[in-house]
């Protein structure tokens, strides 16, 4: 017998100039499936919202980096687990911490330890983030590698005359050494990272800030990311903004997140955007 899992039916949308951007996403897996049947999975659509028209002008990209260049969870986990340990608390299950990565440190901080303490005050959330820090200093290197795709898309956006950049929430002392160690800091010009300025995404400064380096309208910078966080700066900031699927999200479904093209990696970016001549 056949089994239909259904997923919902978005409605149809189209980019200006007829595009229509999606992308299929697995739902169910075969624990979902009758022992005795064949399955046909129909795929739910990530429908975008584009509100430029393509090919996309760019005078630059700018890429975020937990979940979108580099997998770091890991690493996060591995050290959220040992600050909480060295409070006292038994460790969480990796999966649930990686729901908490997006918003910088204190955030992640504050929601690793929810469980135990309840809402974490001033004082004692600065303690808890100095311990976070010491326990990711011995390993954010660890296991944190750039996703498929991210070295070959870096390398043919560059090849084109993009200029690049990466934007975080990510403290710059943890920033920095990652893009050494994993070989991207060469790719890139510049880099903000979440304590590099008075505020960080999604407030639209860090990519107005980026406009003004590549001397270029943030219209005209392309931001790729994971996250609603980049979602809400990009389009607060007037940029252009590609949603990447494999990321964290904070755990959040992707589905009906503003952007303006869902793609399945960096360089599928490139169907849909062009350089700009020089100035």
């Amino acid at each position: 017998m056949t089994v239909e899992l259904d997923a919902p039916n978005p409605s149809t949308g189209a980019a200006p100039g007829g595009i229509a951007m999606e992308s299929g996403v697995d739902i169910g897996s075969q624990a979902d499936v009758p022992a005795d049947g064949d399955v046909v999975v129909k795929k739910p659509k990530l429908r975008a919202k584009p509100k430029f028209a393509f090919p996309v002008p760019l005078r630059a990209v700018l890429l975020d980096l937990d979940g979108t260049l580099l997998d770091t969870v890991g690493d996060i986990a591995t050290a959220a687990n040992m600050m909480r340990a060295a409070l006292g608390f038994v460790p969480l299950d990796p999966a649930l911490i990686k729901t908490y990565v997006g918003k910088g440190i204190a955030n992640l901080v504050a929601k690793t330890l929810k469980d135990a303490v309840g809402e974490v005050g001033p004082t004692a959330l600065k303690v808890a983030v100095a311990n976070f820090e010491r326990q990711y200093d011995k390993c954010f290197g660890d296991t944190s590698i750039p996703f498929p795709g991210v070295i070959d898309g870096l390398n043919a956006l560059r090849d084109k005359g993009f200029r690049l950049g990466c934007v975080t929430n990510k403290a710059e002392k943890f920033t920095l050494p990652l893009l050494e160690k994993s070989g991207l800091s060469g790719y890139v010009e510049l880099v903000l990272s979440g304590d590099s300025l008075p505020e960080k995404k999604p407030h639209p400064l860090p990519l107005q800030h980026a406009a003004k380096f590549f001397d270029c309208n943030t219209a005209e910078l392309l931001l790729i990311g994971d996250s609603v966080n980049d979602a809400e700066a990009a389009r607060a900031a007037g940029c252009p903004v590609f949603i990447v699927p494999y990321g964290y999200n904070e755990g959040q479904e992707l589905r009906g997140l503003d952007c303006d093209a869902f793609i399945d990696d960096i360089p599928s970016a490139l169907k849909f955007v062009k350089v700009m001549p020089p100035h």
